[in-house]
């Protein structure tokens, strides 16, 4: 089966999205994990489908891992579906996507071929007060702080002097750890002044990636709820900052930040052709 795709990073944080009546219509988490291969396939960080929208969006869009497994939002995700819509010509500078965290709105700042830039309403972080500082143990006695929070999908951030040499191992371990049955997005973050924060992020289902939308969204939201940062924070990642402010009144987060498309082809998805001749055998 052949799979069309584009291919297009916000920030460094690469996606491959599809045209829904091009994607497989069934085993799809499969799908994800084959294109998503950096060794046997396109190689990204996560794998869209992109459908008609409704109730005036202009697409609803979903979301698989690199694992295979769905996510609810990405905010560099939804950026690269907002580029490819409007270099499509199926949406303007003000576009509005069904995401699996509701629907996203996104202004268009500023457009160089295909390099895009918008900014895009996240939604309202939620972060319970027992959560802002809470002690997550470890194991051998070791209790880690971190910030408990939710920007449309689960997220911890942890706040470091330093970046420590061990922290994706320490990222992996807090992804999986019994506290968050569903796992979550892992932030470490240095904060620089009341302004700016470098971070590092480790995405449930992606492992480590050079950038992260919501990441970054829970990051500078717990930075502004622990009294460190004040809006409107830059959060500088491996590859490009991304600008968040929150709005005072409306306790809504937005975030401006790249997308750019680098590439379309075709994926030639040989799994799924062996599949259907063993059922068909059975």
């Amino acid at each position: 089966m052949t799979i069309p795709f584009i291919k297009a990073h916000g920030a460094g944080n690469d996606f491959l999205l599809t045209w829904a009546q091009d994607a497989p219509p069934d085993q799809r988490e499969e799908a994800a994990r084959d294109i998503c291969s950096r060794q046997t396939g396109v190689g990204a960080d996560g794998w869209y489908i992109v459908a008609p929208g409704a109730g005036g969006c202009d697409a609803a869009i979903t979301l698989y891992n690199s694992d295979g497994s769905p996510a609810e939002l990405s905010g560099n995700g939804t950026r690269c579906a907002a580029a490819v819509l409007v270099d499509a010509g199926a949406a303007g500078a003000e576009t509005r996507i069904r995401t699996g965290a509701g629907e996203k709105r996104l202004r268009l700042v500023e457009r160089d071929g295909r390099l895009f830039r918008f900014e895009m309403q996240m939604g309202v972080p939620n972060c319970v007060p027992g959560e802002l500082r809470y002690a997550l143990p470890l194991g051998d006695n070791e209790l880690l702080e971190v910030t408990i929070l939710n920007v449309g999908n689960p997220q911890c951030a942890v706040f470091v002097a330093d970046f420590p040499e061990n922290w994706t191992s320490t990222a992996r371990q807090i992804e999986g750890h019994a506290r968050f049955p569903r796992r979550t997005n892992v932030s470490f973050v240095r904060v620089l002044d009341e302004h700016t924060a470098e971070a590092r992020f480790y995405e449930r289902g992606a492992g480590e990636t050079l950038s992260s939308g919501t990441g970054a969204a829970g990051a500078a939201a717990a930075g502004i709820l622990r009294g460190v940062l004040r809006s409107p924070v830059r959060v500088l990642t491996c590859r490009s900052p991304l600008d968040v402010r929150w709005d005072d009144v409306k306790l809504e987060l937005s975030q401006t930040g790249p997308a750019e498309i680098v590439a379309h082809g075709d994926y030639y998805w040989s799994w799924y052709e062996r599949h259907i001749r063993d059922e068909k055998r059975r």
